[in-house]
């Protein structure tokens, strides 16, 4: 009897280590060895559509992108249209009582109240697109649109036929300027003998005043114009189709918008800033960091260039060499311009 009640001690040990071994893997590890790893959440807040072939559109993309490359790490928000700054703080503090890990507010406008909000949830990280304030819990992602420009100037300054370009804004805010700037700058490089209008709207939807002021370029002999971004661009598009003359697009690939008018342009790839700012959230990294700016460069491959599409045979092959040099020559660092301080 004692032989068999010590057999049976002994079966019913093996079943409980069997038995617990099993239990240990019914609940599958996170990537990180944790049993139950939450998803970053993140709030993505638009002051447009996001198929406006243009600001929104830029961002939305990027951030399918982040979606994709970081599936199951973050899980994302998203509101469309929140345009005035009445509408920008409820929104902001609606997603920040909502437990979000991350707001992100993409437009100039969004800065003030992001600074009031974030204040008030410590707790909860903001980034900014596009400003200057910053609190330890914000940061803000910005494009270094001189590089742009100075693309977008190179390419206007080799193309015009008339020695007369343009080039249209909407807010006259740090980035705008400096882009413009470049822009100028760069095409006087290529083309000392060029002249060059310029248009701030003070609006950036005001696709009228945008047009208008294009159209008055082209009729004093204009034959490319490039526009800085968002709803603006769209009037410029109008303008260079109503008249038959190339156009300059910023943002997103606007080729789509009018493909016999639209030589090229610049689009922004904000996938490299915002895998640095989840990348710095999910190490511990975001308030500790000196510099509170992310920034889009033609280094990173945030800043490119559209494709020539249908007009490619109007870019003589010397035009599209120069251009590629200068590419390289910003990913080399050797692009020497003025500091465009606003």
């Amino acid at each position: 009897m004692k032989k068999q009640a010590s057999v049976f001690l002994v079966l019913m040990l093996v079943f409980t280590l069997l038995m617990s071994g099993c239990g240990s893997q019914s609940t599958p590890a996170g990537p990180s060895g944790d049993n139950e790893v939450k998803p970053l959440k993140v709030a993505l807040i638009l002051p447009g559509k996001v198929d406006d072939v243009s600001w929104n559109q830029a961002m939305n993309e990027g951030m399918k992108a982040l979606e994709k490359d970081y599936a199951g790490k973050i899980k994302v928000t998203y509101s469309e249209n929140v345009y005035e700054v009445s509408n920008i703080e409820p929104a902001l503090r609606e997603f920040a009582s909502q437990g979000y890990d991350l707001v992100i507010g993409h437009g100039f406008q969004f800065q003030e109240p992001i600074i009031k909000v974030a204040g008030e949830f410590p707790n909860v990280k903001f980034a900014l697109g596009t400003g200057f304030k910053t609190l330890a819990n914000t940061a803000i992602y910005d494009v270094q649109l001189e590089d742009g420009g100075y693309l977008m100037g190179t390419l206007a300054g080799l193309m015009t036929k008339t020695d007369k370009i343009g080039v249209v804004g909407g807010a006259d805010v740090s980035e705008i300027y400096r882009g413009h700037e470049a822009y100028k700058f760069a095409a006087k490089k290529v083309n000392p003998d060029v002249q060059i209008q310029e248009l701030y709207t003070g609006d950036w939807r005001d696709a009228a005043k945008a047009k208008e002021g294009a159209i008055s370029m082209y009729d004093s002999g204009a034959d490319i114009i490039w526009h800085s971004g968002d709803g603006i661009g769209l009037g410029v598009v109008d303008a260079g189709k109503e008249k038959n003359k190339l156009v300059l697009g910023n943002v997103a690939d606007q080729n789509v918008l009018a493909p016999d008018n639209v030589l090229s342009g610049i689009v922004y790839n904000w996938n490299p800033v915002l895998k640095q700012i989840v990348d710095d959230i999910l190490n511990n990294n975001f308030d500790n960091r000196d510099d509170k700016h992310y920034w889009l460069t033609v280094a990173n491959g945030g800043v490119t260039v559209a494709p020539f599409y249908g007009l490619d045979s109007q870019v003589s092959a010397d035009i599209k060499e120069k251009l590629e040099q200068v590419k390289k020559d910003f990913v080399d660092n050797k692009i020497e311009m003025p500091k465009f301080d606003k």
